[in-house]
């Protein structure tokens, strides 16, 4: 099976990196959610605009918006 993202193989719907990109996103998600409140929609933004955002990341947020998946 290969990652949703690019052509690596998949451990589940990911490969490795992005699989702890995906981890990590929705982790975070609740950190910012405490802090201040922000949607899911305006937080997967919020990383794709950061430039210190790393690709895998980046990759993963895309893919989330454009699905609506979390």
């Amino acid at each position: 099976m290969k990652c949703r993202i690019c052509s690596r193989e998949a451990v589940e719907e990911y490969c490795e990196f992005h699989e702890k990109a995906h981890r990590s996103v929705v982790q975070k998600y609740e950190e910012w959610k405490k802090a201040i409140d922000i949607s899911w929609k305006e937080y997967l933004n919020e990383i794709l605009q950061n430039p210190y955002t790393g690709s895998w990341a980046k990759e993963v947020a895309e893919r989330l918006m454009k699905n609506g998946d979390r």
